[in-house]
């Protein structure tokens, strides 16, 4: 079994695997391969009977490249942002946040919540035998949110205006961007905003509210505030986070998707589908974004490229290439 086979069949088990099918065994893939090179030896080899190979392009049956997941669709006009990445902090918005303190002085009798709990609006969070009436009163949540903190222990005496808890709404947080020099004077309220989790390319998309008149003092930076809902919770106070800012959206007369491009010999290249035949076409390329970049030459409009697992047509044609150096 030849490794490069091996390797284009281990990566279609992943795409198939992905639609549902079971973990592949090394003896599957194997088979995998072997089922590949079967099905291309029915179409007369890869590029066709009695015609001479070309190592920049392959032939792949539609129902197999249905199978692996490879989809096309037509080059045309399109836009590419112009983006400013940041980095910041999620912070609770201002008033959503309560210390409860005790009215009066006296031992903590019972506490009611942990850190980490949900609490509603009017729930006992804990009772203290007052030194000063001699009666038990309660401590109930001014606002619904979950326990932040809780400086407390049954039997310790609360001293008058010390929180004894630290409760927030975090339905709602502020995202906190700091920008930098004259990316600053780009920025205004309104602007599309994707934020997004540390190490993750994916986020949720929101809007600049405003930007703060300040500066932050120890970073000598601007601040741009976002906010973004966390119905889930999984949003965390404190956290460090990425963001896209999208300044400008530019029209281009052709663009494709960053998952259109492969490297090839030293050219970055899309694959043009014509019929059941799949070409490189190196190609020269103008502004990108995070999704998509602009095309200059090397494609035409209405031409398919594909957009989807082009990594597996780039490992067929090298595939193919090889089998005909030997």
């Amino acid at each position: 079994m030849k490794p490069e086979l091996l390797i284009a069949a281990g990566l279609l088990a992943l795409s198939l695997s992905a639609c549902g099918g079971a973990d592949k065994t090394p003896q599957q893939t194997e088979a995998a391969a072997k089922k590949i090179e079967g099905d291309h030896a029915e179409q007369g080899g890869e590029h066709g009977e009695g015609e001479e190979e070309k190592a920049e392009s392959t032939v792949i049956r539609n129902e197999i490249a249905r199978r692996s997941g490879i989809s096309v669709a037509p080059a045309g006009p399109g836009t590419v942002a112009d983006e400013h990445e940041v980095q910041g902090l999620i912070t609770p918005l201002e008033g959503h946040v309560a210390r409860i303190t005790a009215r009066y002085p006296g031992p903590v009798r019972s506490l009611r919540a942990n850190v980490g709990d949900r609490v509603s609006a009017g729930q006992t969070l804990a009772t203290i035998d007052s030194n000063l009436s001699l009666t038990t009163y309660s401590i109930a949540a001014p606002i619904s949110g979950v326990v932040l903190a809780r400086n407390a222990s049954v039997g310790e005496v609360a001293v008058e205006g010390t929180a004894l808890f630290e409760i927030a709404d975090l339905s709602t947080l502020w995202v906190d961007l700091h920008v930098f020099g004259a990316d600053a004077s780009h920025l205004r309220p309104g602007l599309p905003v994707t934020v997004m989790r540390m190490g993750e390319d994916n986020g949720v998309d929101t809007t600049l509210d405003r930007i703060l008149p300040g500066t932050a003092t120890a970073s000598q930076s601007t601040v741009a505030r976002a906010s973004i809902k966390n119905a889930d919770g999984l949003w965390r106070p404190g956290s460090a986070v990425r963001a896209r800012v999208t300044v400008e959206q530019q029209p281009v007369a052709l663009a494709v998707p960053l998952t259109a491009l492969q490297r090839m010999d030293d050219f970055e290249v899309v694959f043009v589908r014509e019929g059941e035949r799949y070409s490189a076409r190196p190609v020269k390329l103008g502004r990108r974004d995070a999704k998509r970049v602009e095309v200059l030459s090397g494609l035409k409009a209405g031409e398919q490229v594909v957009v989807e697992q082009s990594f597996l047509i780039k490992a067929d044609i090298e595939k193919a290439g090889a089998s005909h150096e030997h």
